[in-house]
């Protein structure tokens, strides 16, 4: 059966996204860069993946997405409609009314029964990118953490999880460490 998987970078005060879906103030040093590039490439977009000389390089981990809007959008703000080209894309929305793009499925509602769906087919695992209140009501189906945990405060923005109380206990498996003391922590659930 596939994995849920949150991969996701964070701050150290647990913020995925400053104000506007901000990313930029994340310090990724040029040494994490190349380990998600050879471990993680399929978590690159597409439209970036040239760039970096990953534009044929193999799906390692996912082959399916799903996010939510606040992920989504900032694609749609440089006129990409489907920014994960290379694996099957879900966007989960109670707000937007639709996606122009038929490579992009939009889900309007049960996100629940999405990720359920999506373990039982066969594939590479699914993940999840985000946002917090998306991630928040797919707790009950997150079989593993994988954190970027990156060496800032934000102080405002989007949480890693924003959605009722709920205590799920994750066990760590392993960590890495890079030059700017940014970290990758894996979490697997108990």
């Amino acid at each position: 059966m596939r994995k849920l998987v949150y991969y996701v970078g964070v701050s150290i005060d647990g913020y995925i996204a400053g104000p506007g879906h901000d990313i930029s103030f994340f310090p990724l040093p040029d040494d994490m860069l190349a380990w998600i590039g050879e471990e993680y490439p399929e978590t690159l977009p597409t439209h970036v993946r040239p760039h970096l000389g990953l534009a044929d390089a193999p799906n390692r981990h996912f082959d399916t997405l799903v996010m939510g809007r606040g992920t989504y959008e900032p694609g749609l703000a440089i006129n990409v409609t489907s920014p994960y080209a290379h694996v099957k894309q879900y966007v989960v929305s109670r707000t937007l009314t639709g996606i122009d793009d038929p490579a992009v499925e939009f889900v309007k509602d049960d996100p629940l029964g999405l990720v359920r769906e999506l373990k039982r087919q066969d594939g590479m695992d699914v993940w999840l990118a985000g946002g917090g209140r998306l991630a928040a009501a797919l707790l009950p189906e997150i079989d593993e953490l994988v954190v970027k945990s990156y060496p800032v405060v934000a102080a405002n923005g989007t949480r890693a999880f924003d959605g009722d109380f709920q205590p799920t206990p994750f066990t760590p498996t392993a960590t890495r460490t890079f030059s700017n003391g940014a970290q990758v922590t894996w979490f697997a659930r108990r």
